[in-house]
């Protein structure tokens, strides 16, 4: 006995059922994954209160800098979209900054500058393969943050020229975003974590 025929959607079905889902969902090339629910068979993301003191953190720490500067933070309710290899992703990434005037009023993002991810167990991999290689290909993307929920360390990949550096923190390191060009410290994303 085989299992349910996987059925895809066009972007255009995603974009219209997602203004109504129940649920946030992220589409890859047709395929639709719900982000959070029991009956998702295919759900990806779990937050715990760490994964969340850990974003809100972030965000706190990046706020008032990202308003000064005319830019503008999302935490977990903003799209990506990521036109790739001929066809097109939308993700929900942690928090999300954009300094583009073009993502004004927007649904969804275009021309994001900062991306961040706090690791979970069950989207650790995807978050450090499959995302990584979508959003490090958007031209607009100058870093990508990826925070760990269980180890205490950070993981910051920052655009250079045609390349990307890669910078690793734990303990008391700090990292330097760039887009914002501001310090973060560990202390700061882990304050009132517990680890």
């Amino acid at each position: 006995m085989s299992g349910p025929a996987l059925r895809t959607m066009t972007e255009e079905e995603y974009l219209r059922t997602e203004e109504t889902s129940p649920v946030k969902r992220e589409y890859v090339w047709g395929f639709v994954y719900a982000l959070h629910g029991e009956d998702s068979p295919q759900a990806r993301a779990g937050a715990t209160s760490r994964h969340g003191l850990i974003s809100m953190n972030i965000g706190a720490a990046l706020h008032r800098t990202a308003l000064r500067q005319g830019c503008r933070l999302y935490q977990s309710d903003m799209r990506v979209r990521i036109p790739q290899w001929g066809g097109v992703r939308y993700y929900y990434p942690d928090l999300v900054l954009t300094c583009d005037p073009v993502d004004d009023a927007a649904t969804f993002l275009t021309a994001p500058c900062l991306v961040v991810e706090v690791l979970s167990p069950s989207t650790r991999d995807l978050d450090r393969r499959e995302k990584l290689l979508a959003y490090t290909a958007l031209p607009s993307v100058q870093g990508y943050l990826l925070v760990d929920t269980a180890t205490g360390a950070a993981r910051l990949y920052i655009r250079n020229g045609d390349g990307w550096d890669e910078h690793y923190e734990e303990g008391e390191g700090t990292l330097n975003l760039p887009c914002l060009n501001v310090p973060l410290s560990l202390d700061d994303i882990y304050e009132g974590v517990g680890l």
